[in-house]
Parts: C-alpha cells; sequence; structure tokens
C-alpha cells in the first residue's frame, strides 16, 4: 500500500502548494497531487536537511571514537533530528587517527543509511588562522601525500577544507580531478589570492567569517571574495555565536543560493587533542576557544527565519537544495517532485518536527 501525506503544504520552487497529497511508493515519492480531504491541514512537508559538515551526534564524536558503531550512532540520532544526508567531519589530527576514521568509513559505507562520505578539515590549513585545531599537525600538502590519501579513502572522501594560499597547484588540480569538493577555510588568503583559489575551480568556503582574513577596508578579505565572486559558494553557521545573526542576514542577501546551511555540532568529550566542553549553546576547548555548535539544522532554519529576517522557503533551500546541489545528489533528493527519494519531514506550524521520513519508512 502507497503510504500517502494528505492534504499537506510544500514548497514547488518559490511556491507555496496547499492542500496537496504527497503519495509515497517503497522509497520514492510517487506523485504529488491536489488533495480531495478538505479537513484543514497544519502540517508543512520539506526535504530532510543535509548537513556537509558535522563532527558528532548522539554523544559520539567520530574522531575520538572512530568505529562503524560511532556512525551508525550518529546516523541514527540524526535521522531523528531530521538530517538525512550528512558528511561526517575531521578536524585536523594524527595520520593515524586519519587512518582509522576512514577505514570505518569505508567498511561503514555498504550498510550506510544518511552517511554521504567524509569532510576532511584539515591538515592543510594555515597556522594563521587555525581556531581550536591542534598547530602540531598542520602541514603543506604534497602530491605524493594527496594522491596515497584520496587512493586509501577509494572515494568515501568527498569533501576537503584546505588553505589554498599555502597548497601547490597541482594539489588542488589532483583534488578537483578526482571529484573532491574542495573547500577554502581555515585561510589567511588576500582577497586576490581567495579569487584566484576559486577561479581555479575551487568550489565553496568553510564556514564563513570564522577562521579566516575578516573584511577590513583597505584589505577585503576571504569574505569579499565570495560576495564578488559570481560561482563561489560558502557554508554559514547560523547559531548567533560562530556569526552574528546580522551577519548571517547581510551574508543571505548577497550570496542567495550561494550560501547554505551547516552545524559544525560537535558533542562533549574529554579525551584526545578535541576536548569539547558544552558552554551555552555552543562548545569550547578547556581553554575556552570556540570549537563547535550544538545546533540541529532544524534549530539552524529556525534561526534564520527568526532572527535573520529570511523566508520560511529560502532558510529551507539553505539546508536542502542548496548543499544538495553542491555535492551533486539534487537528483535524488533536496527538492519534493515525483521520482525524487522519500526523505521527507513533517512540521508544524511552528515548525516543530512532528515526523521523519526515509527512503519511504518512518523513522
Amino acid at each position: 500500500m502507497p503510504k500517502v501525506i494528505s492534504n499537506a503544504s510544500y514548497f514547488k520552487g518559490n511556491d507555496l502548494k496547499k492542500s496537496q497529497d504527497i503519495i509515497i511508493n517503497g522509497a520514492l515519492i510517487s506523485n504529488v497531487k491536489a488533495s480531495d480531504n478538505k479537513e484543514t491541514s497544519h502540517s508543512l512537508v520539506v526535504p530532510g536537511f543535509i548537513d556537509l559538515q558535522i563532527y558528532g551526534a548522539g554523544d559520539r564524536l567520530f574522531s575520538a571514537e572512530p568505529s562503524i558503531e560511532s556512525l551508525s550512532i550518529m546516523e541514527n540520532d540524526l535521522l531523528k533530528k531530521g538530517t538525512t544526508g550528512f558528511l561526517a567531519c575531521m578536524a585536523t589530527n594524527s595520520p593515524e587517527v586519519f587512518d582509522e576514521c576512514i577505514k570505518a568509513a569505508k567498511e561503514h559505507r555498504i550498510s550506510a543509511k544518511n552517511f554521504l562520505g567524509l569532510h576532511l578539515e584539515g591538515p592543510f590549513l594555515n597556522p594563521k588562522r587555525l581556531g581550536a585545531h591542534v598547530p602540531a599537525f598542520v602541514r603543506k600538502a604534497t602530491l605524493d601525500e594527496i594522491k596515497k590519501l584520496i587512493d586509501f579513502g577509494d572515494g568515501v572522501i568527498k569533501m576537503m577544507t584546505i588553505a589554498p594560499e599555502l597548497q601547490d597547484d597541482e594539489v588542488i588540480e589532483y583534488l578537483l580531478a578526482n571529484g573532491v569538493l574542495v573547500s577554502l577555510g581555515h585561510s589567511n588568503a588576500t582577497f586576490d589570492e581567495a579569487t584566484a583559489a576559486y577561479n581555479k575551480g575551487i568550489q565553496t568556503t568553510t564556514h564563513l567569517f570564522n577562521a579566516m582574513s575578516p573584511i577590513h577596508h583597505r584589505e577585503p578579505g576571504i569574505p569579499t571574495a565570495v560576495f564578488s565572486h559570481d560561482k563561489a559558494m560558502a557554508s554559514i553557521i547560523a547559531d548567533g555565536q560562530h556569526v552574528d545573526f546580522e551577519v548571517v542576514k547581510f551574508s543571505q542577501k548577497l550570496l542567495k543560493e550561494r550560501l547554505f546551511l551547516i552545524t559544525d555540532a560537535v558533542t562533549a568529550c574529554s579525551t584526545g587533542p578535541y576536548q569539547h566542553v558544552q558552554k551555552g549553546n555552543k562548545y569550547v576547548m578547556p581553554d575556552g576557544t570556540l570549537s563547535g555548535s550544538s545546533l540541529t539544522m532544524l534549530e539552524a532554519v529556525k534561526n534564520c527565519v527568526l532572527h535573520c529576517d529570511i523566508s520560511l522557503n529560502d532558510a529551507i533551500k539553505m539546508g536542502t537544495l542548496y548543499p544538495a546541489k553542491l555535492i551533486g545528489i539534487e537528483n535524488l533528493t533536496a527538492t519534493i517532485e515525483t521520482g525524487h527519494q522519500a526523505n521527507l519531514l513533517v512540521l508544524d506550524d511552528d515548525l516543530n518536527l512532528k515526523e521523519v521520513i526515509f527512503k519511504g519508512e518512518t523513522i
């Protein structure tokens, strides 16, 4: 029997379609049509969220406990919160930890649900813009090292944050040629250096404004390069801690579909090089350095609507369509249309999560 979400509303493009039946057969949306149900609906249906940068969930920090079990725990926790696709992120760490994480990811992908792969945030960063990253492991990449890393990853490394001003062109060219989504981040690049990096094919920017050269009226920095480029995208952490909501607001007005949401979420951890301590709605290192958020993607969307003067439709796209396009899965999910995977969230009038549907099944 088909599953039917009856008399719901959903966004199609820029229009809000009301009184619609969304019909699901197996894992796919089989039809969307006007509803015969005349009862009042209080449900908004949106695509499942895509988070391209998250370190931990379900009280598991992946790099601290790099295992199949950790990824499974993260998957289940994130599904319950509405994230139907994510990249598990790794901060700068020892080669041994990187190898363990990559090995676990390769083994897990056989049975993966919403796990899409790895985002390596480091170690090829600028020591001047490390934030909470461990300086001892930071270094310039060599082409040989990158080749070995990509070969060992066997397709599971989907995204990498680098400081391009410190890397040889051959390194960037190799990553791009091998299908890795390259993001400019933890970088002290000038406006000209960042613009040159985007022109070389670097597609996006990691957590806009955080750990990068700032905007100055005589030194425009990385954010201005992003704003000025016609293709460069950027992620942003909309928790009011990493970036002020007013800055999220004007960034969205400038970037529109080039700005997307991430959580950059971590979990409490008291072992290893990243000992995250929760402080309000953020995490810090023991020395007080900001180290991650406690956001969910739904909370980020709500913050955009409630605090940043961003329309609900645009905020939803920032958490669904735009990251999906960036990673190349927009034809599978991220919009509500016939033939797409039925990864759907049912929200009430206050944007509270009522139901999560993943591949046609209620979680």
